[in-house]
């Protein structure tokens, strides 16, 4: 594997909060050798302090804060938790995704944000739900048509899930994608929104063909609900990727 398989902290994120370098012990316990957090601006540098100690690489961050205001001490954050990758994984309005006048604004957002970073030596990416993915313009997702927009240097991280569950034929979304995916989340599920998601392999989801269509891309594994511990789950999940030769 290129990358060193990851989990979005965003799984354990009651844990986390509890007893947050205990958790990070956990999750390099299980065997997990990257993470992605989702508060850059919670103590970065105690943080990566924690992860380095472990072994852990961050392999990029969630970063809604950069929605709220000013955005220097967001980089600045991102840049000490090792990472140069900022991914906004929320917070442009649904129904912009509706209409091309709608995702010509996300575009310009991101694209604005992509020019800040870049002042920062940090990168901008984007992380889909189901609301990109279920709206179709003239035949394409409305992740496509966003990404038609998109400055170069903007990435996609694509919720493999989630675009499931909007309708998507993920592999074949992946390869029209191409090399604006630089990562991916892997969950998986019932793919009916709102049910509690399971182990990766317990699922619908077609795992081995997903991943072979993105492969180069970064592998997050994330469960934003679980129907059985999630501590488990994510020792399943990774012994799953691991027979895969994911991990």
């Amino acid at each position: 594997m290129a990358t060193p398989l990851g989990v979005q902290l965003y799984t354990v994120r009651d844990a986390l909060a509890a007893d947050r370098d205990g958790v990070l012990a956990r999750l390099a316990g299980i065997g997990y050798t990257a993470i992605e957090p989702f508060n850059p601006t919670d103590d970065p540098a105690g943080f990566r302090r924690v992860a380095d100690d472990l072994g852990l690489t961050v392999s990029g961050t969630h970063a809604i804060q950069l929605l709220d205001g000013e955005t220097g001490p967001v980089f600045e954050a991102v840049a000490t938790l090792g990472t140069d990758l900022a991914i906004v994984p929320a917070g442009i309005p649904q129904e912009d995704f509706t209409s091309r006048d709608g995702i010509a604004r996300a575009a310009d957002l991101l694209n604005g944000l992509a020019e800040d970073a870049a002042k920062h030596g940090i990168r901008i990416g984007y992380h889909n739900h189901w609301w990109e993915i279920e709206p179709v313009l003239d035949g394409r997702h409305a992740i496509e048509v966003l990404a038609e927009l998109l400055a170069p240097e903007v990435e996609l991280e694509i919720d493999t899930y989630w675009a499931a569950v909007g309708g998507a034929d993920v592999p074949a979304l992946l390869g029209r994608l191409g090399r604006r995916v630089t990562a991916l989340h892997v969950k998986d599920g019932p793919a009916v929104r709102d049910e509690p998601h399971v182990a990766v392999g317990a699922g619908v989801m077609p795992v081995p063909e997903v991943l072979a269509a993105a492969p180069g891309a970064q592998r997050i594994v994330e469960l934003d609900s679980c129907a059985t511990d999630l501590f488990d789950a994510l020792a399943a999940s990774r012994a799953y990727l691991a027979g895969l030769g994911e991990a």
